[in-house]
């Protein structure tokens, strides 16, 4: 009998993996899975879970926010046997499961878990640290891992529209220098995202599908050039949510790997997650380094 290793949040989203774990864990066994379901019980017990016990399973799922996500990415890098990764989003904004079309009903992703096919997706290294989908820093990018669990279970996505309405006023200006395939780019940023989706933050207009491929070697870099005012800064953000990135205001490329020095230490957050604060930063990518088990429709034949 197939063996299913069953690594949960309970607590991500508004806890509704709870009222359906009966639901989901028949979908599994029906399916021809001997299931081991695991509830996480503080950070990063995800990641040391299934960087342990992985190996001796076929198929690894995981059920929370962007941040159980990537702890279960990381643990799977850290594994010798290449384990696929079937994923059902129970978070507040699931930007990755967005990006690859994973139901939101948690019984269809379930289904999906177990069902769909296996696609490798490339991953992120920053600073030798994994990520799954995206490394930023500056406004707004520490609001994830800020608002309180409680609030984001009570108002899940507007929670952080909420926090970031509050954050206008306290903008910061980074001074960096950005290297990456023999270019050299300088100045003053307000924001930066280097990731591999189609929704970060909940905004999903930023690339088109036609710009990401999340198996190329390649992840996409923005950078939001400092404005004159919060007001200006507004105006920009509503270009940035509808795609609009026009080169006066908006620094875009690909690039496999890239060096970001700054002249102080910077906050960054990965996966929506509190990543540290450096000064010099080095992000590579893994190209198809996971198999991550999407709906059958997305890789076609």
């Amino acid at each position: 009998m197939k063996k299913l290793l069953f690594v949960y949040n309970a607590r991500a989203g508004k806890s509704q993996i709870s009222s359906q774990l009966s639901d989901v864990i028949d979908t599994f066994t029906k399916e021809g899975y001997l299931v081991t379901t695991y509830p996480t019980q503080y950070k990063l017990d995800a990641f040391e879970k299934i960087k342990d016990m992985a190996p001796q399973y076929d198929l690894v799922v995981v059920s929370g926010g962007d941040g159980t996500l990537s702890e279960a990415v990381k643990g799977l890098m850290q594994c010798d046997v290449r384990v696929p990764l079937g994923y059902i989003p129970a978070g507040s904004t699931n930007d990755f499961a967005r990006s690859v079309a994973i139901p939101k009903n948690m019984i269809k992703a379930a289904k999906n878990a177990v069902t769909g096919k296996r696609f490798p997706i490339d991953i992120g290294s920053f600073n030798g640290e994994f990520y799954c989908y995206v490394a930023a820093f500056g406004a707004f990018t520490d609001v994830s891992y800020e608002t309180p669990q409680s609030i984001k279970n009570i108002f899940g996505h507007m929670a952080y529209i909420l926090q970031c309405v509050k954050s206008v006023g306290r903008l910061e200006a980074y001074s960096l220098v950005v290297e990456h395939d023999g270019e050299t780019i300088e100045g003053d940023f307000v924001l930066g995202m280097i990731s591999n989706a189609l929704s970060v933050g909940g905004m999903t207009q930023l690339v088109t599908k036609k710009d990401v491929a999340f198996d190329d070697g390649l992840f996409e870099v923005i950078l939001i050039k400092m404005p004159n005012s919060p007001l200006e800064f507004q105006s920009l953000l509503t270009r940035l949510v509808v795609g609009d990135l026009d080169p006066k205001h908006f620094v875009t490329f690909k690039t496999s790997s890239m060096r970001i020095t700054s002249e102080s230490e910077i906050k960054w957050t990965l996966d929506g997650e509190a990543g540290g604060s450096y000064s010099v930063v080095e992000i590579g990518i893994h190209k198809r380094a996971i198999d991550i088990v999407i709906p059958p429709e997305l890789i076609g034949d």
